[in-house]
């Protein structure tokens, strides 16, 4: 059969196995840190960048489906790390914030994030870092726009 399809070919293939490499990586680092899965580190991260937002916005901006962002913030709320706030003027929305205690954590893990990120680009050294970078690029900026 000479129509197969090789998968390690396969761009879309590769960007999630490749994804899937570098987040399984890092996942171990944080989980073993703070104890945190990856859709509590997604949600995580995203509230502690935008400062307020809401959990559809999580949901839009991960990737993630609702059901798993909507555990990760409970967990991170019984934690102590976030707090939902009723919006005034509509009460369907559901405002979140990290706590005092959830900042400084979130401190942290953005500490680890940005030195781990470093050491992927030692590891890659850095013209095949800045390749990657520029390719990442064209690609979100070109898909980006499609889905809009």
């Amino acid at each position: 059969m000479t129509d197969r399809l090789l998968l390690e070919e396969f761009l879309p293939y590769r960007l999630v196995r490749a994804s899937e490499l570098v987040s399984r990586r890092f996942a171990a680092r944080y989980r073993e840190a703070y104890g945190i899965s990856r859709p509590e580190w997604r949600t995580f991260a995203i509230l502690g960048q935008l400062q307020k937002t809401t959990a559809t916005e999580i949901g839009r901006q991960s990737t993630m489906h609702k059901t798993k962002v909507s555990r990760a913030v409970a967990s991170l709320e019984a934690r102590g790390w976030l707090v939902r706030r009723v919006d005034e003027s509509d009460r369907r929305i559901e405002w979140l914030t990290l706590t005092a205690s959830g900042a400084k954590v979130y401190s942290e893990v953005a500490e680890l994030a940005r030195s781990f990120q470093q050491e992927l680009a030692e590891e890659l050294g850095p013209d095949a870092a800045a390749a990657l970078e520029q390719g990442l690029a064209a690609v979100e900026a070109r898909f980006a726009v499609s889905q809009t």
